[in-house]
């Protein structure tokens, strides 16, 4: 029945679930210089939405037709499916960003925080301007207790994106505890 479901999900609304048109390549650039710009979160927002974009953009049909399947399998709890095609993502894209933080989030959601730390680093490695990945990384570290290394993650993803929203708040309750009050 799970695999009907998926199946008539995917047959049936594919355009739905697909990514919004990504900005050119070219413009990445353009973008982060906008966002280091932005002066509200609500300028920011916009930005950091064609940026995400950007990140989805994976320049393989095959790979774009994984990661929507492994999206849907998502959708209706199928965590084995979606499990197998983001493993498989990860092995035909391994240089694909995406692809790991797409995993990374399944396997924070399935408990397995060991693999969810290894692929976020993997992510960060291949792209570190991706702010959300700097900032889920810096939660966990966070909440293992390495303070220091999440004040670290906070302050680039800061540096990327100066609108990243909870951001200027955890590297204020951080720097206090990790560096202490000047006197």
């Amino acid at each position: 029945m799970r695999s009907a479901l998926v199946l008539s999900l995917l047959l049936f609304s594919g355009a739905a679930l697909a990514a919004p048109p990504a900005p050119s390549a070219a413009s990445e650039g353009q973008l982060f210089a906008q966002l280091k710009k932005a002066e509200r979160a609500e300028d920011a927002h916009p930005i950091e939405q064609k940026l995400i974009a950007l990140f989805r953009a994976s320049g393989s049909p095959s790979v774009d037709l994984l990661m929507m399947r492994a999206s849907a399998a998502l959708a209706v709890s199928d965590q084995k499916t979606a499990k197998k095609l983001l493993e498989a993502v990860t092995a035909i894209a391994p240089n694909y960003a995406e692809g790991w933080h797409a995993r990374a989030g399944m396997e924070r959601a399935a408990g397995d925080d060991t693999a969810a730390l290894v692929s976020l680093q993997k992510v960060v490695l291949l792209n570190p301007r991706h702010f959300n990945a700097l900032n889920e990384l810096g939660d966990m570290l966070q909440e293992y207790g390495d303070k220091a290394g999440a004040l670290k993650l906070y302050r680039r993803a800061l540096e990327v994106d100066p609108q990243l929203e909870g951001a200027d708040h955890k590297i204020r309750e951080l720097t206090q505890s990790v560096e202490g009050r000047d006197i």
